[in-house]
């Protein structure tokens, strides 16, 4: 199997699907709608079928192609998949079929719309599998301009402010981001990520940018310093790690809502996965350096997010503001696990049940927000455009099964044990207590605001005395429950049997955590 280019494949199928769209003609919204769904449901196939012959037991790349490309710049196609890596592509192989059954196709240019989600889809898959920083970046900012489009051409009334903020602020960490990668390749000779973290983790990185580089005003020690903050800028706007987080409410609130679930359920993994595959090991020594200030961002992040969460009135905002605080989790554990320790087994044990609840609750995360997304989509659709959360009242009266399905997605985002939003923070704090205690102390609070705000929109959309308004208020239909039953099943099954994700990652976290050193 490992001879076959199935990464390949499976990047170039959705990259043929929106050839497909963009080039076959205006074929109708159905058809458009059909033709996207269908080449996103061939990528999930093949993704799966990587992840059944993926193998949690060894630590190695699977699946490796490796060509030349540039070879005077140092530039390979080179791909594979290992435990950093084989959720978000699973994630992002669930998600875009899920989003485009489940989202409103725009009656202008459907074809064009759902072209732009499989490239979308492509920029993911690519930067899930890149194992050379220059075709990682690449596929990188793939991912951005589709998105930009599908925010500036088929969204809210804001869109255009909104597309711009984000591509602006996103586009200026990816610039910060690549000159500071090409430092490094100036140093170092080479853009290959796993050479280069070799090169990180035993500190002749930074040796060589100190004796290679000579920048007007820098001092030679400084060097690895600004290198390190231009590829954590890149990263930190992605996430969005506060204060880089402005672009995301608006870009969320004013997309379609199908868009929205591909923002926040996998676009934003790429930053939380960006810095597990380059910030951490290239930069151990500069994180650890800095490891007080960027706890203090992440626990602002956390606790600040979720406060905004409780003063939003509209759902989409709401939602948003959630995310950015579920993906502070992710980078609580990530900074948890490089906190110096002393060598042992035990501090081995609670690094890696840090960073096992990092990946978990990056997957996790993504399913039980797109499909809150989702269900706020339904509502849309119902209401005519309304999304205030006082617009509603009572609607359990009249949609029960959507008041019960919507319902325990919430409270598997509050993460109630025997939900998949449980285990992945549950593994993030257990770890992230032992390293950083007094950060993750306070980092709590953010769950009982989170509580706070996720249970009072799910009383006042769903609880009360009915709106006369809302009397015909439709419950799911056939269609709307053949996308979300699976989901929520899927919700259950990994809370029930977390093992079949974490025996995925596990291997391959502990040998990752090895490498950190003490």
């Amino acid at each position: 199997m490992n001879g076959f280019p199935a990464i390949t494949l499976l990047t170039a199928t959705p990259i043929v699907g929106a050839l497909v769209l963009a080039f076959g003609g205006d074929r109708g919204e159905r058809r458009a709608r059909a033709t996207a769904l269908g080449f996103a449901l061939l990528a999930l196939i093949e993704a799966l079928v990587i992840a059944w012959g993926f193998d949690g037991k060894t630590t190695a790349i699977q699946f490796p192609e490796r060509h030349a490309w540039i070879p005077t710049l140092g530039v390979e196609y080179r791909v594979g998949i290992d435990a950093l890596g084989i959720l978000p592509l699973l994630l992002s192989a669930l998600l875009v079929p899920f989003a485009i059954a489940v989202g409103t196709t725009p009656p202008e240019r459907p074809h064009a719309y759902h072209a732009l989600v499989l490239l979308l889809q492509a920029g993911l898959f690519g930067a899930f599998t890149a194992l050379n920083f220059f075709h990682w970046f690449v596929f990188w900012e793939l991912s951005l301009v589709p998105a930009y489009f599908l925010v500036k051409l088929w969204g809210g009334s804001e869109r255009r402010a909104a597309a711009t903020r984000f591509f602006v602020q996103t586009f200026a960490g990816s610039v910060a981001m690549l000159l500071a990668m090409q430092a490094v390749f100036v140093a170092t000779g080479t853009f290959d990520l796993p050479r280069l973290a070799e090169l990180g983790r035993s500190g002749a990185l930074a040796r060589a940018l100190e004796t290679r580089l000579h920048w007007p005003g820098v001092a030679p020690a400084s060097l690895a310093t600004l290198v390190f903050a231009g590829v954590l800028l890149g990263l930190a706007v992605k996430v969005p790690l506060m204060p880089f987080h402005t672009w995301l409410p608006d870009a969320y609130s004013s997309a379609p809502t199908g868009v929205t679930m591909l923002l926040t359920g996998a676009l934003s993994k790429m930053g939380v996965y960006g810095f597990l595959r380059i910030l951490v090991p290239l930069f151990p020594a500069q994180i650890r350096a800095s490891l007080g200030l960027l706890l203090g961002l992440v626990v602002l992040t956390i606790v600040a997010s979720a406060l905004a969460a409780c003063a939003q009135k509209d759902l989409k905002r709401m939602l948003a503001y959630s995310s950015v605080n579920h993906l502070g989790l992710c980078l609580l554990g990530i900074f948890a696990a490089m906190q110096p320790v002393a060598a042992g087994p035990t501090w081995a044990l609670e690094r890696a049940t840090a960073l096992d609840g990092v990946l978990l609750q990056m997957f996790n995360h993504g399913i039980v927000a797109a499909a809150l997304f989702g269900f706020v989509a339904a509502i849309e659709r119902r209401s005519g455009g309304l999304v205030g959360t006082h617009d509603f009242g009572g609607l359990r009266t009249v949609a029960p099964v959507f008041a019960g399905l919507m319902g325990i997605s919430v409270f598997a985002s509050l993460g109630l044990p025997g939900l998949n939003g449980f285990i992945g923070e549950f593994l993030v704090f257990k770890g992230s207590f032992a390293l950083a205690g007094a950060a993750t102390s306070v980092a709590t609070l953010g769950l009982l605001f989170t509580a706070m705000f996720l249970l009072t929109m799910l009383q006042r959309v769903f609880a009360g005395p009915l709106d006369e308004r809302w009397k015909t208020f439709p419950d799911l239909t056939r269609a709307e429950l053949a996308a979300f039953v699976p989901v929520v099943g899927l919700m259950f099954a990994l809370g029930i049997v977390p093992g079949l994700l974490l025996r995925l990652v596990d291997p391959g976290i502990v040998e990752f955590v090895k490498r950190l050193g003490p």
